[in-house]
């Protein structure tokens, strides 16, 4: 068996653990591990030692001491609980989860939430270690509970950084040597403070929160994010809009569909007015950007936000020259423009990661609309909706009421390439 003992925590090792310890012959583990274990379990020097860096030489090291059957126990030391997010994967990828034995301390998670005294059944947990930070900020800016696993270059720092200019009410709460009594550290700070301030090894955990929804009073049947909207394509007289400029739920429901918004993506709704289509896309998870030009339509779609129970980031401003400092989105909808509609697609589809959609009243911009997408290197599609909805007239009838024909158009980077060109601002 290869015996992987969580530790780090304030969790005790066990009498099996350390006896464990002490009859290997091979000890994985990072380096403060293996110096806690020296220290508690009194490591033979006979016992040989493999620091972690890169896993896949560390995994190479304990395949061939797992082969051979005269080599003795091996032990694999990691932080709190290994198999959430942590090594258990890799290994029982490797060698099946038949060949180990799994003895998990308290999760940093877990422990950081018992700190400061809140539950985490309903936060959302997302690992920034060896990862793209981006996910983990985009989280951050759609949920008001999420602990944030971090890594070298994807610390509080970074990403204090990376919300402090949103607008969006945050706390972060950075646990440093969580069980450690000497060095445990557990403090609250605002992303702009984090973002200037040198922080020091090991940290823990970030706890990210929106300090007026961090309790959940209602109890909770599913952990983590939820099964996430109960519907979709809500109709207009559930946003506050003016002059009926709004995308209505027909176009709104394919335009999601084409936008697929979901936890960690970035989604900017351009022009957008009542900000809808923003609101629906955080209601599916994703963080929502929405550009509007005028002030009036920017406490709109924050009411609707607020109405809808989501955060949405409002810039108030004019594309293409209001998304230069924004980050770049994942999907793109487009649901105003005029005249500058050409240059707003191409300026979005010069950033998008994968998709840019685009709703279009009038046939004589069309033909640039594609242009611009297919310029940019999309594959492009779009439909003319038209539809007709059910309208009551006088004895108790029903007739058809036509809705204004829309064209929906939409580009998608190809799968192969789901990034931003070079040189785009990440």
């Amino acid at each position: 068996m290869i015996t992987v003992i969580g530790t780090g925590t304030g969790t005790p090792l066990s009498a099996d653990s350390l006896r464990s310890l002490s009859e290997a012959t091979l000890v994985v583990g990072g380096r403060r591990h293996l110096k806690e274990a020296a220290a508690k379990a009194g490591l033979p020097e006979r016992i040989s030692r493999v620091v972690l860096g890169p896993l896949a030489p560390a995994l190479d090291v304990i395949a061939r001491h797992h082969a051979d059957e005269g080599a003795g126990g091996v032990v694999v030391l990691a932080s709190g609980d290994p198999g959430l997010f942590g090594i258990v994967r890799a290994l029982a990828g490797r060698f099946g989860s038949g060949a180990l034995d799994v003895r998990p301390a308290a999760p940093s998670v877990a422990v950081a939430f018992a700190r400061v005294g809140l539950p985490w059944d309903d936060a959302v947990v997302v690992s920034a270690h060896g990862r793209d930070l981006r996910t983990a900020v985009n989280v951050c800016r759609a949920y008001p509970k999420v602990a944030v696993l971090t890594g070298p270059g994807a610390g509080p720092a970074e990403l204090g950084a990376a919300l402090a200019d949103t607008g969006l009410r945050r706390t972060l709460v950075v646990a440093s040597a969580l069980g450690d009594p000497d060095g445990e550290r557990v403090e609250h700070v605002s992303p702009a403070d984090a973002a200037v301030r040198a922080w020091p090894e090991p940290l823990s955990v970030v706890l990210c929160l929106d300090d007026a929804r961090e309790h959940a009073l209602v109890p909770r049947t599913v952990a983590g994010r939820g099964p996430g909207p109960a519907r979709w394509a809500l109709g207009e007289e559930e946003f506050a809009h003016r002059d009926s400029m709004i995308t209505k739920f027909e176009v709104r429901a394919l335009a999601l569909a084409r936008l697929g918004p979901r936890a960690g993506d970035l989604v900017w709704d351009v022009g957008a007015g009542s900000g809808s289509v923003a609101v629906e896309c955080a209601r599916f998870g994703a963080a929502a950007v929405a550009v509007e030009k005028s002030s009036d339509g920017v406490g709109r779609v924050r009411a609707n936000a607020l109405a809808h129970g989501v955060d949405v980031q409002t810039v108030h401003g004019s594309a293409p020259a209001a998304l230069d400092e924004l980050p770049d989105p994942d999907a793109v909808f487009v649901g105003g423009g005029g005249r500058e509609l050409p240059a707003i697609v191409t300026a979005c589809a010069r950033r998008a990661r994968r998709t840019v959609v685009v709703s279009v009243a009038a046939l004589d911009r069309v033909g640039a609309v594609r242009e611009a997408l297919s310029s940019a290197g999309f594959a492009t599609g779009g439909v003319l909706l038209h539809s007709s909805r059910l309208a009551p007239l006088p004895g108790e009838v029903t007739r058809l009421a036509g809705t204004n024909p829309v064209f929906l158009l939409w580009g998608d980077r190809p799968s192969a390439d789901s990034r931003p060109p070079q040189g785009a601002t990440q």
